[in-house]
């Protein structure tokens, strides 16, 4: 039988896309909420254009946040800090219109006292269903073509803040992976695109000179040093600036909303997604803290050598605190004969999905060592920074299956 052939691509944003600009301002808002109040409810959405912030949403708390402040701060962190981006963290203007949350939603996510388990008085803050994923392709358990992209898209931030060889580059960038696949294991990358936001040539250059000498540097420092030699050859393609100029770039060059990239936050298409977006989202909501125990549950299985690839789907109700189905499915990589009915009866007695139990599992209302605005740019999985991150399960997997 021939060797089954295909490819597949995800892609990535950086920090200074602008709808990544909307996500670390969110959640740069909702980390200073959950600072001064842990049971803050949160809902908020920012909007980022030409010499404009707009924040909207709903939120239940007892903190006071200088939303103008915050915004500022983290645009200045990304780097929108000169005049001719039009997009300056000091001089655009940041409009809030916050208020309060609806209270027949509040009423369902924060229970009483008459229930009895402390776990259960915390129902879903909405309806939907998360999924969480996990495969061998990298260390991290995450599919490759994703670590890749992020891992791009960084070392261009990267070099953008700390370096000096490459002082041409700007906040705004993207990149893409294509990996070839023969038998469901990656084999090569086929293709890299990298689009970087830069200044204006230099007096003396020409643009096509302009350009090569992007590509050339990019390649070099950026593709050489991410990207494993072993999986790049003679075929590998490379898209560098394939418009051939990205001078505007950031909020001027294209409107930002909070929760527009969902697929470059997840796994880069290789698993489904609820639809729900993460940033900006207390972790009441299940959107995003039922996603990261899913992708916990996912991982600690791969990790345990249950499986080489684990799809975790979970849904909710609002105001239940128990999932309504939890759903894992290995893709037939399972060991042993094990089925996925086997692993999901295992799993739902080693793993609490009620949403005061993650909460409390991974400090959610309380982070430590990190924050949600960490979350926001380069991936919100296979980052050991993230307490979901930790594989604490696996030995508890082994045993209760004799591995």
């Amino acid at each position: 039988m021939a060797n089954s052939r295909y490819f597949f691509t995800s892609e990535s944003v950086s920090e200074g896309h602008p709808d990544k600009v909307s996500d670390q301002i969110s959640d740069a808002i909702l980390d200073e909420f959950l600072r001064q109040d842990p049971n803050s409810r949160v809902a908020c959405e920012t909007f980022v254009t030409t010499g404009q912030v707009i924040v909207g949403g709903e939120v239940t708390s007892t903190g006071i946040v200088d939303v103008q402040k915050l915004a500022r701060e983290a645009i200045t962190k990304i780097g929108y800090t000169k005049g001719e981006y039009m997009f300056e963290a000091q001089s655009c203007g940041v409009l809030s219109a916050l208020h309060s949350q609806s209270p027949d939603i509040n009423r369902g996510v924060d229970r009483k006292e008459e229930i009895e388990d402390e776990l259960d008085r915390v129902g879903a803050g909405d309806q939907g269903m998360m999924f969480g994923y996990a495969c061998t392709e990298t260390p991290e358990l995450m599919p490759a073509a994703i670590q890749y992209a992020h891992a791009l898209v960084k070392k261009l931030a990267d070099i953008r803040k700390e370096d000096s060889m490459m002082t041409y580059l700007r906040p705004d960038s993207k990149s893409q992976v294509t990996l070839e696949y023969v038998d469901d294991v990656a084999q090569r990358v086929d293709a890299v695109v990298v689009s970087t936001q830069h200044d204006p040539e230099p007096e003396g250059c020409s643009e096509a000179e302009w350009q090569e000498i992007i590509r050339k540097d990019i390649i070099e420092h950026v593709v050489n040093k991410v990207i494993p030699a072993n999986m790049l050859d003679e075929n590998t393609k490379f898209h560098i600036n394939p418009t051939g100029r990205f001078e505007i770039g950031g909020p001027h060059g294209d409107t930002g909303l909070t929760g527009r990239k969902i697929i470059v936050d997840t796994y880069g298409g290789a698993a489904p997604h609820g639809g729900g977006a993460f940033s900006g989202k207390d972790p009441s909501k299940v959107d995003r803290s039922a996603a990261y125990a899913s992708r916990h549950v996912a991982k600690n299985i791969v990790a345990a050598g249950l499986a080489d690839k684990c799809t975790v789907q979970v849904s909710y109700a609002i105001g239940v605190a128990h999932p309504v189905s939890v759903h894992i499915d290995t893709h037939g990589t399972a060991v042993n004969g094990l089925t996925n009915e086997q692993i999901e009866e295992k799993a739902n007695t080693i793993f609490d999905l009620r949403p005061a139990a993650i909460i409390k599992k991974f400090s959610l209302n309380k982070p430590q060592g990190w924050c949600y605005q960490d979350t926001a740019a380069y991936g919100h999985f296979g980052r050991d920074i993230f307490p979901w991150e930790k594989t604490d399960k696996v030995d508890e997997l082994k045993k209760a299956f004799n591995l």
